[in-house]
């Protein structure tokens, strides 16, 4: 195998790295679409009435799960990234600087999933103090965030 090109002496890709990469963009693309709700939900939250206690526990029942759900999805698209970096060598070959800015804003996407938690957590306590103007910007985090990790994984500007 050639040093961090994820390609076999025969010059193609492998059967099974091909497999890995197609489940490990299905789990990051299922894991964003997480990323992109939980914080939708975050607004409705925050402009649900106080007397409005049904409405409350089902849009707290709604984040649990997709939290929940999101945080599964999370672990096999983080690991099969892994197989495919540090197995395959994808991006460690010398001159892939775009594979470190993308690691870089993966850990950023993982601290934005975390922050998702913490501001979930507020919400079950009843400690929000953001309004929904707030979660509304929040929300546009991972967009920006899947537009350049893809760019920079699709073009490798560097």
């Amino acid at each position: 195998m050639f040093a961090g090109t994820g390609r076999h002496q025969g010059g193609g890709y492998t059967g099974n790295m091909l497999w890995i990469k197609a489940f490990h963009i299905v789990m990051v693309a299922s894991w964003f679409a997480g990323l992109f709700y939980l914080p939708r939900i975050f607004v409705n939250l925050a402009m649900v009435p106080p007397d409005s206690v049904a409405e409350w526990d089902r849009l707290l029942l709604m984040a649990r799960k997709l939290l929940r759900f999101t945080t599964l999805l999370a672990v096999p698209a983080l690991g099969l990234g892994l197989v495919l970096w540090l197995y395959y060598g994808i991006g460690l070959a010398p001159g892939n600087a775009w594979m470190h800015a993308k690691l870089g804003l993966v850990a950023v996407a993982l601290a934005y999933h975390w922050q998702c938690a913490v501001l979930l957590r507020q919400f079950v306590n009843h400690k929000n103090t953001r309004s929904h103007v707030w979660y509304r910007w929040f929300n546009e985090a991972p967009v920006i965030l899947m537009v350049i990790i893809v760019v920079l994984v699709v073009v490798k500007p560097f």
